[in-house]
């Protein structure tokens, strides 16, 4: 990331990292109170969520992210996001694939550390629509 990465940017930053099987933890705070809700888990503090990331990373391949309306309103002390999302990917311990039509929203936070994005999410909460 640049040293001026907007909130944007690192979201689809993000999405690149997911694609490269690059690590993940670096988007997200380390602190306690960060959260991450995927569509089959609730995450709750840094660590809990870095170590869900290393083993997502280890355990997937072949990721395709299509974003289709990425929206992000910047504030001076925090961003929020949202979007709708297709993930594809495979599942490297039983090589099925596996495709999600997903909704993407939360909250990022500037940072000062600068061996991570200028902005980390603070909550990342992504769910998969189903009618009613």
């Amino acid at each position: 990331m640049s040293a001026t990465a907007s909130p944007e940017t690192v979201v689809r930053g993000y999405y690149d990292a997911l694609r490269n099987g690059d690590p993940l933890e670096l988007y997200f705070r380390a602190d306690d109170s960060t959260v991450k809700f995927g569509i089959s888990e609730s995450l709750f503090g840094g660590g809990a969520i870095a170590a869900a990331l290393a083993e997502q990373t280890a355990t997937t391949a072949d990721w395709t992210i299509e974003s289709r309306g990425l929206v992000v309103d910047q504030r001076e002390t925090f961003a929020t996001y949202a979007d709708e999302v297709t993930m594809v990917w495979t599942d490297t311990e039983d090589s099925d694939r596996r495709r999600f039509d997903s909704r993407w929203s939360g909250t990022l936070v500037p940072t000062d550390d600068s061996s991570a994005p200028d902005w980390r999410f603070a909550l990342m909460h992504v769910s998969a629509p189903h009618e009613l």
